[in-house]
């Protein structure tokens, strides 16, 4: 409905090499995080590496801030305190990495009473997450990511041809590696929060690529005097304002839930902001060129043995 770059005219298909040397520098970022993952080596949440729970219900409302800085001032800095609705309930994360567990929820909690005498608490709840449950719930989220493209490759290929489905679901596993990349780079935590953030944005991706895709496929439809090239180009840049007006308005919400949603939703957040820029650019400069690079391959080499038959 909002044209708001009016009529564009960028070669997206020349500009395609120079992309797939960024996406590939994206890609081997995420693989190397997916390495480490296995390893155990990457900063991974308790839901991973395993650790302690521990939830509390204080009888007046505390302060998120003084939980952190008493927790920080008896060695637990590294620990994950959360905050629900109404504010006297408060859980705390520990990851096994910050030592032996045993012990671990009493000394949450001799902290909080020495630290908040006159805010009386009960423990509402304690839960430990193993190695081996760690171990399978990275699994679990890897088989998720795994599924999900290749649902990706079975519904693009029905609905327009194998090819494309196999450039959307190339496209939608670039976008996760580039976040999980990113994750590494930042020395951001690992948690299910962030696998759940990546299937989210298998989905944003998907969504953004379908709508170029359609477009491709009505103007091949439409205009088989020009090349494939002129095709793919005319077709992005006609639904460039409205994949730009679309990525606006989703960044727009991401940007108030990283800027006020709170310490547990940050790293969901920024996730999501990360994904959907890096989505935005892979419908243009990923899937797309993979089709005309994968088509125009294909027709070299059914023309190659023509011309050589000829000759003979």
């Amino acid at each position: 409905m909002i044209e708001i770059l009016g009529k564009t005219k960028i070669d997206f298909v020349a500009r395609r090499r120079i992309a797939f040397v960024v996406s590939s520098v994206l890609c081997l970022l995420g693989v190397i995080s997916i390495i480490q993952i296995g390893r155990g080596a990457a900063n991974l949440g308790i839901d991973f590496a395993g650790g302690t729970s521990v939830q509390l219900k204080f009888n007046k409302p505390v302060d998120l801030g003084q939980v952190r800085t008493l927790l920080a001032e008896n060695g637990l800095k590294d620990s994950e305190p959360q905050q629900f609705a109404g504010g006297d309930r408060i859980m705390v994360r520990l990851k096994r990495a910050e030592g032996s567990q045993v012990g671990m929820a009493q000394r949450v909690q001799d902290i909080f009473a020495k630290g908040l005498p006159d805010n009386p608490f009960v423990v509402e709840g304690t839960n430990e997450v193993g190695p081996a449950i760690g171990k399978d719930l990275q699994k679990a989220a890897l088989w998720a990511i795994a599924i999900s493209i290749l649902g990706i490759i079975a519904y693009i290929a029905w609905r327009f041809e194998f090819k494309f489905g196999v450039a959307a679901a190339i496209a939608t596993l670039h976008d996760v590696l580039a976040v999980l990349g990113l994750f590494m780079i930042l020395n951001r935590e690992i948690t299910l929060l962030i696998i759940t953030a990546l299937l989210t944005l298998a989905g944003y991706s998907l969504t953004d690529t379908v709508v170029v895709f359609d477009r491709i496929r009505e103007n091949l439809r439409d205009r088989r005097k020009e090349s494939l090239g002129e095709v793919i180009n005319q077709s992005i840049n006609e639904v460039l304002s409205r994949t730009t007006v679309t990525s606006l308005t989703v960044l727009l919400v991401l940007l108030a839930l990283f800027l006020l949603g709170g310490e547990v939703l940050h790293d969901f957040s920024l996730a999501l902001i990360a994904g959907v820029c890096v989505g935005t650019y892979s419908s243009w400069f990923v899937a797309s060129p993979i089709v005309y690079e994968w088509r125009i391959r294909e027709h070299a080499r059914v023309k190659t043995p023509v011309k050589a038959k000829a000759k003979g």
